[in-house]
């Protein structure tokens, strides 16, 4: 039987990604009912796949009126053609979950550049901020410094 599990970005990252509710809830969600959704198609695909080789195997038996090989011929014919349906059935599935596999790949990229775009975005917040304090913190401290050097009796007296 095939699990699939999902992966995923932020293992081992400070900042805990993935709260519990909005786009990544729900893409949570619905990546649980296409699980559920792909679990159901193989259990049926693979059962049908089983019933029908069972069948042909059954009828495969030769029998010695002719109407009866003609009816057991027919019966195998449907039985491999409901056994080639469900064999193509699995292939597309197998593609589908390839093609899952390389575009949630792709979205789970995009949504971590995203997230690290939208740290560094408040990280360089953070720093303009303190940048501003620091730059109004300076000029106050030279006003006062200034203030200080203008009203000086050694400013005086080197003018003088």
């Amino acid at each position: 039987m095939m699990m699939i599990k999902g992966g995923g970005y932020g293992g081992g990252m400070a900042g805990g990604y993935g709260g519990g509710s909005g786009p990544t809830a729900a893409a949570a969600v619905a990546a649980l009912q296409k699980q559920k959704a792909l679990l159901q198609r193989v259990e049926t695909d693979i059962t049908s796949v089983v019933d029908n080789f069972t069948q042909i195997v059954n009828v495969s038996r030769v029998s010695v009126p002719p109407v009866k090989n003609s009816q057991e011929t027919h019966m195998m014919e449907m039985r491999a053609s409901r056994l080639v349906q469900a064999a193509d059935s699995l292939l597309k599935l197998v593609s589908d979950l390839k093609q899952t596999a390389i575009f949630s790949g792709f979205a789970s990229l995009n949504d971590h550049v995203e997230q690290r775009i939208e740290e560094f975005d408040q990280e360089a917040e953070k720093t303009n901020r303190l940048l501003a304090i620091i730059a109004d913190t300076a000029s106050s401290s030279l006003k006062e410094l200034e203030s200080h050097y203008y009203s000086s009796a050694q400013r005086l007296t080197l003018d003088i």
